[in-house]
This record gives C-alpha cells, sequence and structure tokens, in this order.
C-alpha cells in the first residue's frame, strides 16, 4: 500500500520530484510534465492557468471581516462543550475570526476523514472534533471566519511512522529537548503530505489555511552534520545550507500556496517575530521577506514574554504596548519593502507566562491586552490573533480600543 499518492486534485498542480532518503526508500510516484522552474520546485504552466478558472465550492460563505480579529481555538475546544463559549465571546465583542486546530502540535489530524479520504487509511487522525462540518457551519451561521491551522515540520506522528521522512540520530528518530520529533522540510513528500490535509480543510470549508512550524528545528545549525537526513533535489544545490534551508522552507510556501489557489483559500504563515529583525534565522531556514512574498497573511508571534531585551527593554513582559509598538516599526519597514505585501496579522498574548520569574513578567488581563492591540492600530496594523493555550481568555477587553 502506497503511504501516500496524489490525489487528481493535486496532480492539477505539481510535477512531482522525487526525494532520495538516506535511510528507506520512498514509495512516492513521480508524475511528468513539462515544467516551469521555480527554484527547487516546478510547476505546469497550463494547468496552474486553467485553475483559475475554477474554483472549488464548499457550499459554505463566508464574507472577509473588516479586519481580522481572531482567538486560537483547539480541537478539543472545537469539538466540545467549551466551543459554545468560544462562539458566544466571539459574538458578543468585536472579535470575528477563530483559528482551529485540524493539524495539531504532535501531528494527529484532529478529525476523522471521510472513507473515501486517501488520508483515511493512514492512520494519523484522532476524533477530536466530531463534526466538523457542523462546527463550520455554525461559524458560517454566526458569521465567525474560519481558519485552519496545520502544524507541518514538527510532526512526532509521521516521524514515527516514516523515519526515512525526519532526521535520524544514531539510529533513532531525533527528538528536541521537549520530545519532539520534526520532519524534513527538503523532501517533497513531506510537502505533498501536508498540502494534502490542507486540502481537505479547504473541502470542508475553511477561508484560510494557517500553517505553523514552518521551519527547521530550533538550533539545527548545531546538528546538521551530526543527524542523517536527506536533502532530496536540494542535495544538488550549490547554495551554502543555511540558504538551502531558507530555500527549502520558501519553496513549500510557495508550492503549497499554489496547490490551494483552486480552493479559494487565502494561506497564511505563523512565523517567529525576531525574524523580521535578521536578514533570515540561520538554523530554522526562516527568512521573513521571501516567506512574506509567497503567503495573502504573514502571523508573527511577538509575544512580550518571548523577547529578549533586542529593542532596549530590559523586561518586555512588563510593557506590552512598547514592545508591540517596536516590533511594528521594524515590521512595516520590511514589509514595505515587498512590492506586493501581505496583510500583517501578528499573534498577540493573553496568557501570563509566569515561568519568567518574579519581577520579570506581569500578570495579563483586559489592560495588557488592549496595549498591545493599541500599540498595532498606532502603527497602522488592524489585524491580530490572540493565543492562550488554554482558550481562556481574558474578560472585559475592548477589542478596538
Amino acid at each position: 500500500m502506497k503511504w501516500f499518492k496524489q490525489t487528481a486534485a493535486s496532480v492539477l498542480l505539481l510535477s512531482a520530484i522525487a526525494a532520495q532518503p538516506v535511510f528507506a526508500e520512498t514509495e512516492g510516484e513521480t508524475i511528468e510534465f513539462t515544467p516551469r522552474t521555480y527554484t527547487g520546485i516546478t510547476y505546469n504552466e497550463e494547468v496552474v492557468a486553467s485553475s483559475e478558472l475554477f474554483k472549488y465550492d464548499s457550499g459554505l460563505n463566508f464574507e472577509y471581516p473588516d479586519a481580522v480579529r481572531g482567538i486560537f481555538v483547539t480541537a478539543h475546544s472545537a469539538g466540545g462543550g467549551r466551543f459554545d463559549t468560544l462562539v458566544d465571546l466571539v459574538g458578543s465583542t468585536d472579535l470575528n475570526a477563530m483559528v482551529i486546530d485540524i493539524k495539531e502540535d504532535f501531528g494527529y489530524m484532529t478529525y476523522m476523514p471521510q472513507e473515501d479520504s486517501e488520508l483515511a487509511e493512514l492512520g494519523i487522525a484522532q476524533p477530536y472534533i466530531k463534526d466538523p462540518r457542523a462546527v463550520l457551519e455554525r461559524m458560517e451561521q454566526e458569521q465567525i471566519y474560519p481558519i485552519a491551522r496545520i502544524v507541518v515540520f514538527k510532526d512526532s506522528v509521521l516521524a514515527e511512522k516514516r523515519p526515512d521522512l525526519s532526521f535520524m540520530d544514531n539510529g533513532q528518530v531525533w527528538k528536541n529537548g521537549r520530545g519532539e520529533s520534526f520532519v524534513n522540510p527538503f523532501l517533497k513528500e513531506v510537502w505533498d503530505y501536508n498540502v494534502q490535509i490542507a486540502i481537505e480543510a479547504a473541502k470542508l470549508g475553511f477561508k484560510e489555511v494557517q500553517f505553523d512550524y514552518v521551519r527547521f528545528p530550533e538550533g539545527f545549525e548545531n546538528r546538521e552534520d551530526s543527524l542523517g537526513y536527506s536533502m532530496g533535489e536540494y542535495e544538488k544545490s550549490e547554495l551554502d545550507l543555511v540558504q538551502r534551508r531558507v530555500e527549502a522552507v520558501t519553496d513549500f510556501v510557495a508550492y503549497a500556496r499554489e496547490q490551494l489557489k483552486p480552493y479559494d483559500v487565502k494561506v497564511s504563515v505563523d512565523i517567529f517575530g525576531y525574524a523580521a529583525t535578521l536578514a533570515e534565522a540561520p538554523g530554522i531556514g526562516q527568512n521573513f521577506s521571501k516567506i512574506s512574498d509567497n503567503v495573502d497573511v504573514i502571523s508573527s508571534m511577538i509575544y512580550p514574554s518571548h523577547w529578549t531585551s533586542y529593542f532596549g527593554i530590559a523586561k518586555p513582559d512588563l510593557e506590552p504596548y512598547k514592545l508591540v509598538a517596536e516590533y511594528a516599526k521594524v515590521e512595516n519597514e520590511v514589509l514595505g519593502k515587498l512590492e506586493d505585501p501581505p496583510v500583517s496579522r501578528p499573534w498577540l498574548q493573553d496568557f501570563t507566562a509566569s515561568y519568567l520569574g518574579a519581577g520579570n513578567y506581569k500578570r495579563y488581563g483586559k489592560a495588557e491586552v488592549e496595549a498591545q492591540i493599541k500599540a498595532l492600530q498606532d502603527n497602522g496594523i488592524n489585524e491580530y490573533l490572540l493565543w492562550n493555550a488554554g482558550n481562556t481568555y481574558s474578560e472585559g477587553v475592548d477589542y478596538t480600543p
């Protein structure tokens, strides 16, 4: 049985590149087209052009809000009783969007695919959301803009099932200090796997796909020579290892966006906030400008608790307005250099970072959330998302201060 074979939808837009793993032979199919080359990936121009004439209709209708103001929703919340509470929160405030886990941080799909889906036979799903279509229909009724979050390269599930698609350490799948495994961004089979999950989300009725963990593991520059892994087609590249990683990550984003065009969904990417302050993040392969050039929306994770004193703020968690305002100035400058910049929609902090220790953090609530939103607005950024891992959001917040 093939692990993953390409559907007619995915065949419409790609010519496959066979990866050559180090540890095991993959079983991906190769499809021949006369290609147009885009760095490490290929497209068929005629088929891509024809896709513009057809857009998939999920049967659900959502209007894009005046500006997206959203919250993160776990699959457990979306599939449980807490969903009603979160719908009420959005409906009673100026919030208007939800980012729902469809492929979560371990790598599981969060609902059971239909039996005729190729994803159904892979054993990668958990029934956290019993009826995702019903969830989306409720969101349509309330006109809550639906965004599907897909965690891409952090994927312990796929890494264990297919070690040849991962990174190996002395014959075992490598894990980071938190026990998490990653799959290999160099390999096109990994791209197709995640794109197929994104296509399924679009078919369900999501209007946007948000890719998270679009990167190599943190600190990979310190492990690039000690771990075993394939570089696929990037083995032939004349670029140095840092630039190969940047190219692979950027190519995936561009490729995914092309594959999703027939499904009439926007594509967004979550990215470390500090990536905007560097030419590129050398270990993880994120180049802020290059990724931004290939998405509809860029969502920097700019939680004050996650910063050092980079902006000259000794204890950033204590100064949410100042931190976000300083970041926004940097991002505006970077995006302003792009010919067609994406919408900026940063992730903001609605949680308390007590792990920073006494004197280094403050309890986050209404005032701190509003301060971050106001800092964005004062710098011309009107969209944002709020992160709270437990989906317990601060009460009484004015979301358009």
